[in-house]
């Protein structure tokens, strides 16, 4: 029987989120939450209408979500040296919370990665400023906290990508793997797959893909309606 994996790149899924569902609100866990299942239950609605099962569902091994765990260390703003709790932010209590909202959503799991600060750069000015700078329309003096935004780096979420959907190939979990990501860092692991047979789908969240990608996936379908069509369009034709 055809079964279907989901992969979700958290971190490009959050950022496209604001484009694709503008009336979602992305600071609300539980909301993002049922996004992702909506996402999820729209793939497998399409490749149903291929498979012709008693149901959608009847599709499904598993989803899967990646992101990372929130920073939770303390640390001081660049200019006022005033004291931060990371893990008391509006960022890490949203991820915090959707992490938990997921791992109780079935057939869902959630890989996370570290957040990361090199000690060295601990903060950047935040781009709209540093071309300020440039154009010499702002001096350095004026610099305030809200000018600069903390270096956080994710690891291991990529790998951890890479590393499930060779386990789901090799051990022949699913025959279809749809991955929602942005970019072609997952090329080796869909080339891996689809010389195993197994069928690769890429959700680009309707981000426009590199034309030299389409050689290393099976099709390519959004799973949310077009960004700009009205609420009700809900056909997706990619």
């Amino acid at each position: 029987m055809t079964k279907v994996a989901v992969l979700i790149d958290g971190g490009f899924f959050l950022k496209r989120l604001r484009t694709v569902r503008p009336n979602t609100d992305t600071g609300d866990a539980q909301a993002v939450a049922r996004d992702i299942s909506r996402l999820v239950s729209a793939h497998l609605t399409h490749i149903n209408k291929i498979e012709r099962l008693p149901h959608p569902r009847a599709l499904i091994y598993r989803s899967f979500f990646y992101d990372a765990r929130p920073y939770l260390d303390k640390g001081h703003f660049p200019i006022s040296g005033r004291s931060i709790d990371y893990k008391k932010t509006d960022r890490a209590r949203f991820h915090l919370e959707l992490h938990d909202c997921l791992r109780k959503t079935a057939n869902m799991a959630v890989r996370l990665g570290e957040v990361r600060r090199d000690p060295e750069s601990l903060w950047e000015l935040r781009p709209r400023v540093l071309s300020s700078l440039l154009k010499r329309q702002r001096a350095f003096d004026d610099l305030t906290d809200d000018d600069f935004r903390p270096t956080f780096r994710q690891k291991a979420v990529d790998m951890r990508i890479g590393l499930d959907i060779a386990s789901i190939t090799l051990k022949r979990q699913a025959s279809i793997i749809v991955l929602v990501a942005g970019d072609s860092d997952f090329v080796p692991a869909a080339k891996l797959a689809r010389r195993e047979g197994v069928r690769f789908i890429l959700d680009p969240l309707w981000r426009k893909v590199e034309a030299g990608l389409f050689e290393h996936i099976d099709g390519l379908f959004s799973g949310f309606p077009r960004p700009g069509l009205a609420p009700a369009a809900e056909a997706n034709t990619p």
